[in-house]
């Protein structure tokens, strides 16, 4: 089947499926419009996505083939940067636009590593905040905050923030595939410097980000796609990137494309550049 009968068939799904609405779909959803979150979970694998949003997943795939395998790299990236966070022994992780949990999420990485560890997951989609919960509901070391990245009140004095992490030992803060559906108008670096200040010595700072840098090509597409959601995206520099990790200390290998970090492969993938996405671990002093 090619890409462009790919996208026949799920724009008709798309059509029929609107006049249903599934039984773990919450009312205010709207089944309509695209969701970003819902799209990484298709490309992901993961079952908790609309037909529209896999209409849009599959244009986006029809104009760049690569896109799944960047999704993908970017989890990878995920999991590696928890495995290191745990080794170094944090054991509580606040993983801010963390989507709908699906295999390999942060807290199955991070207590396969340290049992007792503890997960808070901040999201603003309430599809992704009702998942979340359903799916967590028996873990007691686990928590769901709804919240806006910027609203830093509002994620760190909720009491589920409060009763699972303690800001007096080090935490992971997880910022991963986030920061580019936060434009520059809504102040992204000054959100990052409250949590900072927030965290104690020895925390970390796991983040990826999207950028134009590895395919110019590829992005105005990209971005356009993202604008018929309700989180548009802004690709940022290498240099931008590196703006935002200000007060942190990078940790080793620096800001580099997401297979690059720390790979579990020793043979490195042929162009790191087409994955046109940083990732980058900073620690705070």
């Amino acid at each position: 089947m090619t890409y462009r009968d790919r996208s026949v068939m799920v724009t008709l799904e798309a059509r029929e499926a609107r006049v249903q609405r599934p039984n773990w779909a919450p009312a205010e959803v709207d089944l309509d419009r695209p969701s970003a979150a819902r799209v990484y979970d298709f490309y992901l694998g993961g079952l908790h996505n609309f037909a529209v949003d896999r209409e849009m997943a599959a244009r986006a795939v029809a104009d760049w083939p690569e896109l799944p395998a960047i999704m993908q790299a970017n989890r990878a990236f995920l999991r590696r940067a928890v495995r290191h966070l745990a080794a170094q022994g944090i054991d509580q992780f606040l993983d801010i636009g963390s989507g709908i949990p699906t295999v390999g999420n942060v807290h199955e990485v991070a207590q396969a590593a340290l049992g007792d560890a503890r997960v808070v997951y901040v999201d603003i989609d309430p599809i992704a905040v009702a998942h979340a919960r359903a799916l967590l509901e028996d873990d007691a070391n686990t928590g769901v905050v709804q919240a806006d990245f910027v609203d830093v009140g509002a994620v760190l004095e909720d009491p589920v923030t409060r009763s699972l992490l303690d800001f007096s030992r080090p935490v992971g803060l997880l910022v991963v595939a986030l920061l580019h559906f936060v434009g520059d108008e809504r102040r992204p670096a000054e959100a990052l410097a409250r949590y900072r200040e927030a965290m104690a010595p020895g925390s970390h700072l796991v983040l990826s980000h999207a950028s134009a840098d590895g395919a110019p090509d590829r992005a105005d597409e990209h971005r356009s796609l993202y604008r018929r959601t309700a989180t548009p995206m802004t690709m940022r520099s290498r240099d931008e990137v590196a703006a935002l990790l200000d007060g942190f200390t990078l940790v080793e290998p620096g800001i580099v494309f997401l297979p690059q970090w720390r790979p579990d492969d020793p043979v490195p993938p042929a162009n790191p550049e087409r994955f046109t996405g940083y990732a980058a671990v900073g620690r705070r002093d």
